[in-house]
C-alpha cells in the first residue's frame, strides 16, 4: 500500500475520479467540487491517493488554510499510512473531516504522532436533493447577487460563521471569502431572497460535480427569521439547479441545529451519511 500525490487536479480526478463518484458522488462532493473547481496547477493544494495494488482505496485532498478532507476507506490500514505522512509533511495541520470513523481514525493516529491533541467539531449530515418539495409560498422573490452586494454579502458571510463556530466574526476573512463569490466561475454564485428591495436571506451554489453541486452559505439575519424566507430560498436556487442540468444538490446540516435540518428535508433534502470534523490543537 502506498500514497501517491498528484500535481494538477487533473491528475487527482482521473486517477480517484471512479472512486470518489457513482453511487458514493453525495459523500464525496466537498472534495470532488473543491478539487474541480482549483486552477491546473494549484501548487499549494495536497491532492493523493492509496493505493494497494493500484486500485484506489482513500483518497485525500487539502488548500490551505482549510483541513484536510478525506474520503470512506474500507482499509483501516489506509488512514494510518496517511497520519503518518501528514504527520512530517504537515506538522501545522489545522484539523481534518470527513466520515467520522475515518476522521476519527486519522486525527487519533496524526495525535499520536504529532503529540496535538485532537478536539472533536461539528457533526454534520450530508444531504442530497432529487426533486424540490415546494415550501409554503411567501413574499418576496429570488436574484442573483451582484459584485455591488459585496460589502453586505461579506458581513453576512462573518455572521454565517459566527452563528456556525461561536467564535468572533472574521471580517477581513469573510471580505476574501465575499470577492471569491465574484470572481470564480464554474457555477459558483450567491442569490438573495428580497422583499421589495431589501435582501432578507441568502445562499449559494458552489463546487460542481459530475452531476451535481452544492448548496452552502444559508444565512438569514435574526430579525428576518421565521418567516420562510430561507425555506423558498434554498428551494429555488436547488430548483435552478435541477433545471440547468443537475441532477442532484447537496449540503451540508449541523446535526446539533434541529430547525435547519427539518427546513431542508422539507424541502426535499434527504440524509446521505454523516462527516465529522476533528481540530487539531497548536
Amino acid at each position: 500500500m502506498r500514497i501517491v500525490t498528484h500535481g494538477t487536479p487533473a491528475s487527482f480526478l482521473a486517477r480517484a475520479g471512479g472512486f470518489l463518484g457513482g453511487q458514493r458522488e453525495a459523500e464525496h462532493h466537498l472534495i470532488l467540487g473543491v478539487v474541480a473547481g482549483l486552477s491546473a496547477a494549484a501548487p499549494e493544494s495536497y491532492l493523493a491517493t492509496v493505493e494497494d495494488d493500484e486500485r484506489v482505496v482513500f483518497a485525500a485532498m487539502r488548500t490551505p488554510p482549510f483541513p484536510l478532507a478525506i474520503s470512506v476507506t474500507d482499509e483501516r490500514r489506509a488512514t494510518a499510512l496517511l497520519a503518518r505522512d501528514r504527520a512530517t509533511g504537515d506538522p501545522a495541520l489545522p484539523g481534518v473531516l470527513g466520515p467520522p470513523s475515518e476522521a476519527g481514525a486519522f486525527a487519533a493516529g496524526y495525535a499520536e504522532l504529532t503529540g496535538r491533541r485532537p478536539t472533536a467539531g461539528m457533526r454534520q449530515s450530508i444531504h442530497r436533493l432529487w426533486r424540490v418539495v415546494a415550501p409554503r409560498r411567501v413574499e418576496g422573490r429570488m436574484r442573483r447577487a451582484l459584485r455591488e452586494d459585496r460589502g453586505l454579502v461579506a458581513e453576512w458571510l462573518a455572521a454565517f460563521e459566527h452563528d456556525v463556530r461561536g467564535t468572533e466574526p472574521d471580517h477581513d476573512g469573510a471580505a476574501a471569502t465575499a470577492e471569491r463569490w465574484f470572481t470564480d466561475t464554474a457555477g459558483r454564485a450567491l442569490y438573495f431572497w428580497e422583499v421589495g428591495e431589501r435582501p432578507v436571506s441568502m445562499t449559494g451554489a458552489s463546487g460542481a460535480t459530475p452531476r451535481g453541486i452544492r448548496i452552502g452559505a444559508v444565512y438569514t439575519p435574526p430579525q428576518d427569521r421565521g418567516r420562510g424566507y430561507a425555506s423558498n430560498l434554498v428551494a429555488a436556487v436547488s430548483q435552478a439547479q435541477l433545471d440547468a442540468g443537475r441532477t442532484f444538490c447537496f449540503l451540508y446540516t449541523d446535526l446539533a441545529n434541529p430547525t435547519s435540518n427539518h427546513i431542508y428535508r422539507a424541502v426535499g433534502y434527504e440524509p446521505v451519511s454523516e462527516a465529522m470534523e476533528f481540530v487539531f490543537a497548536s
